[in-house]
């Protein structure tokens, strides 16, 4: 039994064995009660005074494990009843550590005694640092008048300073204790007030560090020098594989040398590989992959799938040999990874043979059949004879005998093998997990399986290095692994984030699989933790093994410092700590500190949308307003300074206006913050409401009259009209834009018309008179913008009162009568004349103000993604479109930015699951853009789509003529029936079969000759519903039908006037289970079927073992017939005498095996 594995027993007088089901220290889950075998030559029991008698049944040796010392202590306790709430016996020593037993006499906190073994260092003599001590004890209460009379439990514990003691709170029921009757003996357990403790403890050494440890606070760092990975849900085989490749210290250094100073991008798959390895190298705890499985471009749902780690680590290996090219690194991967191993065929009676050497990164080997990897090996090589029927063909020699194999030319230094732990069951018609015990040797001798001419100048000897190990089953399960990261050091076991030291045994015969050892007391099996349920057979097994070759072994496993590590990633890492720690810094000091938004005079100008500003726009942008993190206990005086400071001005040229939220949504300047030296706080809860935003207009002074700012008296004294300060905005026609142009502060009892010498001011529009007269309350400092002089044009006005609220203005109004106040904006336009408008209106232009706010109102930035996989990525792009536009409104704004014709561009929705293509947009005139992209909630069109996101593809055709024509998707067979490939053919709606030829020959690239030899035929329910001709009608195809093409099979093609062709299809046992390609094949009168499979396999592209698996049946079309299976000496031609009379292939779906299995693993 595995020692980390024992429960506690409990042991009475009578020889029952029980697992303990009371509580051990302060919680201990309840366990199963498990009876022995009986026995008639049962030894006598001992009693309760016989201790070495009594230790050696009830404390005996753990297997496995090597005892440190032992010791034997007895407690008499006398007036029971008289005792405290808790009593501790004298000391005593084992394994030079003070012990004691502790009793609660009444119970601690239960109707039980409750007894526990506690280490017994004193307050004034601590134990050293990281003290343990693990120790087996058994604890046995027992009548000291009749030893017959005892109860006895055990238990396994690591006492430490924190753990100090450990036990039994339910240890036997005080109503039993005092019971006359204990177990039917007639005396009591306590007789007259007292009872014995025998305390047997037994210390065993630890040879892991990590015996029956609990792991609460454990740091893989402190122990062993070495650091995990965090699993991310189900990426445990990912970190076990990255630990392999981390610990192959020359891979490590390789990855290293790969330069990525100017990636840093995540998808980059190199540069996080680096910097995994440099956290694994340098950090203290454990490491995240998250970074990595970023840059492979996985989802979530790829996190959650555990995938086939050979695979993987061939991929990875692919990507990191692609950024070695042209490195120092490059080719440095092959010369560690890569053998070469010989497939022959070489004949036995002449001088002739046929070879292939090829490259193998890893090598497959065989576990169901072997017991050994010598086994696997043999297996592997074994040479297979091609005699009889099965001669090969030797091109000068016609067939000859011959010998068929694998052989090895070279191993790598690494030697990866990954053993074929999981295969189809051909009886459960299932994948399964093979548990067969297989061994493998710490030392491994490659040279029985070299070729005689292969190089053995070298010893091929082996060194282990890593056991991958699985446990669990097929569908439940857990990877882990067992590594030696030094020459002739100690394996440690890698789990997660979690590394201990493992003992040799641990590292290989635990991991052979096959049955458990030891079963005893009646199991019927062991629980897997993962399933939950129980099995003979050993759940844990290795699945891949790497081995390097002990010539080469400090090569491999040379030490790489920090000092090798690529310099730029200490100093980006360096860097994100240290922006992490001032987050955290900030975080601290946040109730310390109040952010402030600030709206300046040049972001109003560089803003075109409502309002001022957008609080939320992107923080690169020039109209972003700027935020501050000012002490709350500063002046609004000392802020003043930090702001002027910014903007390089003296801090008397600026003054800062509080901005409130009005009640049409808008945020608008309200009053200036005239007192500077209130605080910050003060100034936030005096103007602001508790939990909004504090956000600050910045007003700038031209110049200074005096050494003071010459600012407009806000508040001037009773009957003077009070000043408005108002916000100029310009919609240009011509360059269809608005934006800020300045302010001004002009009187209330003014007129609307006022307001336009301002602007010619603003604008650098030839001056008037109008505009020297208003100079006195214009604006302090205004001056034109750089624009050349030019004639005063007719000036349209609005008033932009919220979104959706653009009214012109009445000139004669006064601004008092408009109901302007501090913050308001006017914008205003070029009058146009009928002709200019309609020259602006054809291009697409807006001619109105109130048209342009609509059009920003409704604006929406479209990302435009093209719909075919082999596009550039320079052909995505971003479009600021109007929800409210038409399909050939937006189709037109895309073709002015592709420089193509919009009526030749169809454009579909985007799934946002995926990223991956929905149906097309139906090209309607009422459909608009919004409609388009977020249809009403609740209809299908709705689920799972990007409202801001439109793949498009160029037409060879306008939409119009598309409209009259159907997608016809065909089944392109290039290769008998074993490969298939999916080709979509625009074809007329009301046209023929013919139709499909001229674009499926330009689609596939095929001859002239070659289309003239296409053949069409639609399949139902995998079987051959139809045979079309070139003039069968498209529109009766079904589209629950698959349609396939092919070339006319040469076969077919030379058949004569006697042969005759047969509808074939696959089924997998049942006629009633059919699959895959159906297809037409000819049947010849009077051959045997063994020449007939020939064709077959030529027909069908299945070949070798595959199609030696294949069982074959003429099947009648009528209902329920069976199939009747053929044999080689029959002739098909007179079994299949009927019209529809078919021929059957009988073998396994293998699509079905895999059709719960997620996408195919993949790095971007």
């Amino acid at each position: 039994m595995d020692p980390t594995q024992l429960g506690d027993m409990q042991i009475t007088r009578g020889g029952d064995v029980l697992m303990d089901d009371y509580d051990v220290g302060d919680e201990k889950s309840d366990v199963a009660e498990i009876t022995p075998d009986s026995s008639t030559d049962e030894p006598q029991d001992p009693l309760a005074h016989d201790f070495e008698g009594m230790k050696a049944r009830i404390l005996p040796l753990l297997p496995d494990l090597e005892p440190e010392s032992e010791s034997i202590y007895t407690w008499d306790i006398e007036n029971y009843r008289s005792l405290t709430r808790r009593e501790r016996s004298p000391k005593f020593e084992c394994g030079g550590h003070p012990w004691r037993i502790l009793l609660f006499p009444f119970g601690n906190n239960v109707d039980y005694a409750s007894l526990y073994l506690e280490q017994a260092h004193e307050e004034t003599y601590k134990p050293p640092d990281n003290w343990y001590a693990c120790a087996q004890f058994t604890l046995c209460m027992w009548n000291k008048n009749e030893p017959t009379i005892y109860m006895c439990h055990t238990a396994n514990h690591r006492f430490t300073a924190e753990e100090s003691d450990w036990g039994f709170t339910r240890f036997t029921e005080l109503r039993k204790m005092f019971a006359q009757q204990w177990e039917g003996t007639g005396r009591a357990m306590v007789e007259n007030e007292a009872v014995s403790v025998t305390a047997y403890i037994r210390i065993y050494k630890d040879p892991t560090g990590v015996l029956w440890h609990n792991f609460i606070n454990y740091n893989s760092k402190k122990e062993t020098g070495m650091v995990g990975l965090r699993n991310q849900g189900a990426t445990c085989y990912l970190n076990s594989l990255l630990q392999s490749l981390y610990f192959t210290n020359a891979f490590r250094k390789a990855i290293y040398q790969i330069p990525t100073e100017n990636d840093t991008e995540r998808k980059n798959s190199a540069w996080a590989l680096q910097r995994l390895f440099y956290l694994l190298q340098t950090s203290e705890e454990a490491v995240s992959t998250q970074e990595l499985t970023a840059s492979f471009g996985w989802e979530t749902r790829h996190i959650f799938e555990q995938q086939d780690v050979q695979e993987l680590s061939r991929i990875l290996m692919e990507r990191m040999e692609e950024r070695m090219k042209g490195t120092e690194a490059e080719n440095a991967l092959a010369k560690m990874l890569v053998g070469k191993m010989k497939t022959y065929i070489s004949c036995i009676n002449v001088d002739y043979e046929s070879s292939r050497i090829e490259d193998f990164w890893d090598i497959q080997l065989n576990v169901s059949g072997n017991k050994s990897l010598d086994d696997s090996f043999k297996d592997y090589v074994q040479v297979e004879t091609m005699d009889g029927e099965n001669k090969y063909f030797a091109e000068g020699y016609g067939l000859q005998d011959a010998r068929k194999g694998v052989i090895f030319e070279s191993f790598p230094q690494v030697l990866h093998l990954q053993l074929k732990r999981f295969e189809y069951d051909i009886n459960r018609d299932a994948m399964m997990k093979v548990n067969d015990r297989y061994e493998f040797p710490e030392v491994f001798d490659a040279t029985p399986y070299l070729s005689d001419g292969a190089d053995r100048s070298e010893p091929y000897l082996y060194q282990l290095h890593g056991v991958l190990v699985h446990s669990g089953d097929l569908t439940a399960g857990h990877y882990y692994a067992f590594l030696k990261p030094t020459v002739g050091g100690h394996f440690y076991r890698f789990d997660d984030d979690k590394v201990t030291r493992a003992t040799l045994k641990e590292a290989l015969e635990e991991n052979f699989g096959g049955d458990y050892a030891n079963m005893v007391n009646g199991h019927t099996g062991v629980r897997n933790p993962y399933t939950r349920t129980l099995s003979t057979k050993r759940s844990m097994s290795a699945y891949m093994l790497v081995y390097i070759r002990k010539s080469r072994e400090r090569d491999i496993l040379l030490d790489v410092t920090e000092q090798e590590t690529p310099t730029h990633l200490a100093k980006q890492l360096n860097e994100e700590r240290a922006a992490l720690e001032k987050k955290r810094k900030d975080r601290e000091e946040q109730h310390l500190y109040l952010p402030i938004s600030v709206v300046t005079e040049d972001a109003f100008k560089a803003f075109q949308g409502f309002d001022l500003t957008n609080w939320e726009s992107d923080p690169s942008a020039p109209s972003t307003p700027q935020t501050y993190r000012v002490l709350r206990a500063s002046t609004v005086g000392d802020f003043t300074k930090t702001v002027a400071e910014a903007l390089r001005l003296p801090a008397e040229q600026i003054r800062l206006w509080v901005m409130v939220n009005r009640q049409n949504k808008t945020i608008r300047p309200d009053q200036p913050l005239s007192d500077l030296d209130m605080t910050i706080s003060q100034a936030y809860s005096t103007h602001c409401t508790r939990d909004k935003p504090f956000r600050l207009w910045v007003e700038t002074a031209g110049s200074l009259a005096d050494s003071k700012p010459p600012w407009p008296n806000v508040n001037p004294a009773p009957g003077v009209s009070p000043l408005v300060l108002i916000f100029l905005k310009y919609f240009d026609v011509e360059d269809q834009t608005l934006k800020g142009v300045g302010h001004v502060y002009m009187k209330k009892s003014s007129k609307v018309a006022e307001v336009i010498p301002a602007i010619q001011q603003l604008m650098g529009w030839s001056p008037s008179k109008e505009s020297t007269l208003l100079s006195s309350t214009s604006s302090p400092g205004l001056s034109p913008l750089s624009h050349p002089a030019t004639s005063t044009p007719s000036i349209q006005l609005f008033e932009e009162i919220k979104q959706s609220m653009i009214e012109p203005m009445k000139p004669k109004f006064t601004l008092q009568q408009a109901e302007i106040q501090d913050g308001d904006i006017i914008c205003f336009q070029r009058a146009l004349s009928e002709k200019e408008s309609s020259a602006i209106a054809s291009t697409g232009g807006y001619t109105d103000t109130r048209e342009f706010y609509d059009y920003l109102l409704n604006r929406i930035v479209i990302r435009f993604f093209p719909k075919m996989a082999n596009e550039q990525e320079e052909s995505t792009f971003s479009l600021a479109l109007s929800r409210k536009m038409s399909y050939d409104q937006y189709s037109a704004k895309v073709g002015e930015h592709l420089k193509v014709d919009p009526t030749h561009l169809r454009f579909s929705t985007v799934l946002s699951s995926t990223g991956k293509a929905k149906q097309p947009v139906r090209r309607s005139q009422g459909l608009t853009l919004a409609q388009t992209l977020m249809p009403a909630l609740g209809s299908y069109a709705n689920s799972n789509q990007r409202p801001d996101a439109l793949f498009y593809e160029i037409l060879e055709m306008s939409i119009s003529e598309l409209e009259t024509k159907r997608t016809v998707r065909i089944h392109w067979l290039p290769e008998g029936v074993v490969k298939e490939e999916p080709v979509d053919i625009l074809a007329p709606k009301n046209g023929i079969v013919e139709d499909l030829i001229s674009p499926l020959q330009r689609k596939l690239n095929l001859s002239g000759e070659a289309a003239g030899k296409l053949r069409f035929y639609e399949s139902h329910g995998y079987k051959i519903s139809k045979h079309l001709s070139t003039n069968s009608i498209l529109a009766s195809i079904s589209d629950y039908s698959t349609l396939f093409a092919e070339l006319m099979p040469e076969d077919e093609d030379r058949a004569d006037d006697n042969d005759r062709a047969i509808d074939a299809f696959h089924f997998d046992k049942e006629i009633s289970k059919p699959h895959g390609v159906p297809f037409k094949f000819v049947v010849k009168p009077g051959e045997l079927f063994k020449d007939t499979k020939e064709r077959l396999s030529q027909r069908t592209g299945i070949k070798g073992k595959q199609f030696e698996k294949l069982k074959f049946a003429v099947i009648q079309r009528a209902p329920y017939s069976r199939p009747t299976y053929l044999n080689d000496d029959d002739d098909l031609s007179t079994l299949a005498t009927h019209l529809d009379d078919q021929l059957g292939l009988d073998h396994v779906n293998r699509s079905r095996l895999f059709a719960g299995k997620g996408d195919s693993i993949f790095i971007r």
